[in-house]
């Protein structure tokens, strides 16, 4: 019997989020102010970044194994970042403080400075909706979601 090789692994999904929400957080450089659009990019956002919280301790999961928990500590705080950042951004969102959005886009940029877009290939439908969706779910629940 050969081996099975997961082709969608953790890293690999978290690549592909954060490449998601660096090209939503270049496409709101660009907005001058706040329409339903922002809303639903801020919306994807808070999405994106719960995603990658949730799969950072199955990401560490293999190095605990193997009784390499310094490592597997380090990629912890290394992406801490993430779930304050939702916090962050849904904070803004429930609370109508579109305000501090700037200023919030702006501390997270050094997070996104390896990622190099020539091309956005993310579509408009992707993020469509994504506000309402995040106005109808519990604040204190934050079930599945799908980016």
């Amino acid at each position: 019997m050969s081996r099975v090789i997961n082709t969608d692994s953790p890293g690999k999904l978290r690549n592909q989020i954060m490449r998601t929400a660096a090209e939503v957080i270049r496409r709101l450089s660009h907005k001058t102010e706040v329409d339903d659009e922002t809303r639903d990019m801020v919306a994807l956002l808070i999405y994106c970044f719960r995603e990658v919280s949730r799969g950072i301790d199955e990401s560490v999961r293999a190095w605990e194994k193997r009784d390499y928990w310094l490592k597997a500590e380090q990629f912890r705080i290394k992406w801490a970042w993430v779930g304050q950042a939702a916090a962050d951004l849904e904070r803004i969102v429930r609370t109508n403080a579109w305000d501090d959005l700037p200023h919030t886009l702006i501390g997270l940029l050094p997070y996104f400075e390896d990622i190099k877009i020539a091309k956005l290939t993310r579509k408009p439908g992707l993020w469509q909706g994504a506000y309402q969706r995040l106005l109808q779910e519990n604040p204190s629940t934050k079930g599945s979601d799908a980016v």
